[in-house]
């Protein structure tokens, strides 16, 4: 860990908690500024919000050593991203359900044959309109979304076999899944019961698994190995990988 650093922390609300409790852990000096958990329903304009954060942090002329994303690749609202002066960091992850687990050999443990199952936290009972994380898997085809740049990179056919890949259609027990993701240290027990009490409602079997505040710590911590985190220099910008392992990497602006 390197000690003393001052970093700029862009985060999802949808971890708050988290990152309250990390960033009294860490050494470091990190500013925060959090979007609304709301702003993932349009990926694109998830992606101008960001940048547009990453844009103001660099012309407000307050030195940061990086610029820290606490986001995966977010319905593609990552990819592009980029900073002039200052390296990004960001998890290796598809979405939140890899970052509340502490791991992708978590999520894959879990999700690999059923990616769309439904999961929630916390913070998504805080702060959503909705109790679930929820996505069908249908590709969609506006300009700037991640089917439309699979297309871009890999042609018709094979974006269509990349996307069905990493979306299977859900099997019946995973339709009736409903996933809380329990980090103990941030999750009151009445909010466990009361997600039980919510999937009973909607028909839905309650799993429950314990999630882990590692990838948020060590994002803080400046604790940036290469395989769990992407390090992307200025002038370079964030692309989606599409896989299960890289997920990121940096590109030329």
């Amino acid at each position: 860990m390197l000690a003393g650093m001052v970093l700029k922390l862009i985060s999802c609300n949808v971890f708050q908690r988290e990152v309250c409790l990390c960033l009294a852990r860490t050494p470091h000096v990190v500013d925060v500024e959090f979007t609304e958990l709301g702003e993932h329903a349009n990926s694109g304009g998830l992606r101008q919000l960001i940048q547009s954060k990453i844009d103001a942090t660099e012309a407000g002329g307050k030195p940061y050593e990086a610029i820290l994303l606490l986001f995966g690749l977010c319905g593609n609202a990552t990819s592009g991203l980029r900073a002039q002066r200052t390296p990004l960091v960001l998890p290796r992850a598809h979405d939140c359900c890899t970052i509340l687990l502490g791991s992708k050999q978590r999520f894959a443990e879990h999700f690999k044959d059923a990616p769309s199952t439904p999961f929630s936290s916390v913070g998504y009972l805080e702060r959503g309109d909705y109790f679930l994380r929820t996505d069908d898997g249908t590709p969609k085809v506006e300009s700037g979304d991640a089917y439309a740049q699979l297309v871009a990179q890999y042609g018709e056919e094979d974006a269509k076999y990349i996307w069905e890949t990493m979306h299977p259609p859900l099997l019946d027990h995973g339709t009736n899944r409903a996933v809380f993701i329990d980090i103990p240290e941030t999750t009151p027990p009445a909010m466990v019961e009361q997600f039980r009490q919510k999937a009973a409602a909607a028909g839905k079997e309650c799993v429950h698994l314990q999630g882990s505040l590692r990838l948020i710590q060590n994002l803080i911590n400046g604790q940036w190995d290469t395989e769990d985190f992407l390090t992307v220099p200025p002038a370079h910008k964030i692309t989606g990988v599409y896989d299960w392992q890289e997920i990121v990497r940096a590109t030329p602006a």
